[in-house]
Formats: C-alpha cells, structure tokens, sequence
C-alpha cells in the first residue's frame, strides 16, 4: 500500500485529489509543522456481512445453564478477590 506525506496546507488546497487517492487504496499521512498529525486512508468495504444465527451449532457442545450459577471454589475465588494468579 503507497504510503504520501502531504502538508496541511497542502492538504487544504487540494483535498478532492487526496480523497480520491485515498479511496483508490493509497494512505495519506497529513503532516504539521513536519511532523504526522493525521491519516486518510480508504475505508474498509461497506458490504454487509450475513449473520447467520446458529451457524456452530452442530460444532459446539450446550452446556447446561446452571454452570454459571454455581459459586466458585475457594482458591479461585481468593485469585480474584486478592489480584493474585493461579
């Protein structure tokens, strides 16, 4: 990926071309005083992603929702009450 420096002033004088140049995949670093301030780069592809729900069911086991209601055993219990690790 093509990477430009471009000056504010610059940036501002000719900030259509940049934005094509963006969109065309190139990333544009804007630069103040010298130094990088900001970056135009092309966003990620707007297609809609399907969801599809379930779609893991045949791969993952139910686990039985009584679980995470039951407390914890002592020693993690005191893990995560004092900070330390197992």
């Amino acid at each position: 990926m093509k990477r430009s420096v471009v000056n504010v002033h610059e940036a501002k004088t000719h900030l259509s071309k940049l934005l094509e140049r963006a969109h065309r995949g190139e990333v544009i670093v804007l630069a103040k005083a010298g130094k990088p301030y900001a970056r135009l780069m092309p966003l990620a592809s707007e297609e809609p992603v399907e969801r599809v729900l379930g779609r893991l069911d045949d791969q993952v086991s139910s686990i039985d929702d009584g679980v995470y209601f039951e407390p914890l055993p002592d020693d993690e219990l005191e893990a995560w009450e004092d900070g330390s690790t197992a």
